[in-house]
C-alpha cells in the first residue's frame, strides 16, 4: 500500500508539472495577444483622430507633450450616479522617439445630473514633468494633482495663444453615443501591472522611471506599432 501511495503521488506530481509547462506558454500567448489588441486599438483611434482635419490635435501642441495616453472605447453609463471603465496605453517621449506602450486602466465615478450611456475614445496629452511623475504612482487621479483642460483642436489652432496650455493634462475625446453631463474629472488612471509584467517583466513604475527607450529590436513585436505611429506625427 505504501508503494502504491508513493507511486500515485509521483504520478500526480508529474501531471502537475506537465500541466504547468503547458499552461505557462498558453498564458504568455494570451497576454501578448492582449497587448497586441490594446496597442492596435489605440493606434487606430489615434490615426483616425489625427486624420480628421477639423478635429485633429494640433502638431504644435502634440510636439510639447511629454507623454500620450490613449483609451479607446471607454464605457460610460449613468443614471444620476455615473461610472466609467476602459483600458489603454501610455507612451512617454524619450530621446529619439517614443517609449514602448505601458498598459493602464481607466476607471472612476461621477455625480450630478446625468443620464445615458456611451462609448468614448479618450486621448490625454501629459504636458509636463509633474503629470509624468504622477504616472509612477499606483493611482493617478485626473483633475486631482494635475489639472485637466479640454485640449484645443484643429490644424490651425494656435498653441501660443491658448490659455488651456497651463494645464498639466490636455484631454481630447470622441463620443460614439448619447451622453449628458459626465465630465472626465475624477477618473483614475491605474497601471495594469499584470499585463506590464507579462509583456516586459516589469511594473509600470519601473518602465516610466527608465530614461532610455527600449531598443526597437528588443521591444515585443506586438507593441512596436505604438512608438512607430506616434513618431509619424511628432518627433523632437
Amino acid at each position: 500500500m505504501r508503494h502504491l501511495c508513493k507511486g500515485m503521488a509521483y504520478m500526480l506530481a508529474v501531471v502537475m508539472i506537465l500541466s504547468l509547462a503547458l499552461y505557462t506558454p498558453a498564458q504568455t500567448n494570451k497576454r501578448m495577444n492582449d497587448a497586441r489588441r490594446r496597442s492596435n486599438e489605440a493606434v487606430k483611434v489615434f490615426n483616425e483622430i489625427m486624420s480628421t482635419a477639423d478635429r485633429a490635435i494640433p502638431k504644435g501642441i502634440l510636439d510639447r507633450a511629454e507623454a500620450v495616453a490613449i483609451f479607446p472605447s471607454v464605457i460610460k453609463a449613468a443614471f444620476i450616479i455615473g461610472g466609467r471603465g476602459g483600458q489603454g496605453i501610455i507612451s512617454r517621449r524619450v530621446r529619439g522617439g517614443w517609449s514602448e506602450p505601458v498598459f493602464f486602466n481607466l476607471g472612476g465615478g461621477s455625480f450630478g445630473a446625468q443620464i445615458g450611456a456611451s462609448k468614448t475614445d479618450y486621448i490625454f496629452l501629459i504636458m509636463n514633468q509633474e503629470g509624468l511623475r504622477g504616472l509612477l504612482e499606483d493611482k493617478f487621479e485626473l483633475g486631482g494633482e494635475a489639472g485637466v483642460a479640454a485640449g484645443p483642436y484643429g490644424r490651425e489652432a494656435a498653441a501660443s495663444t491658448n490659455p488651456t496650455l497651463d494645464a498639466g493634462i490636455l484631454s481630447y475625446s470622441r463620443s460614439k453615443g448619447a451622453f449628458i453631463g459626465a465630465a472626465i474629472k475624477g477618473a483614475v488612471i491605474s497601471p495594469d501591472n499584470d499585463l506590464n509584467k507579462a509583456v516586459y517583466g516589469k511594473k509600470s513604475s519601473a518602465l516610466f522611471a527608465e530614461t532610455a527607450v527600449m531598443p526597437m529590436n528588443r521591444m515585443p513585436a506586438a507593441v512596436r506599432i505604438v512608438p512607430q505611429t506616434l513618431a509619424r506625427y511628432s518627433m523632437r
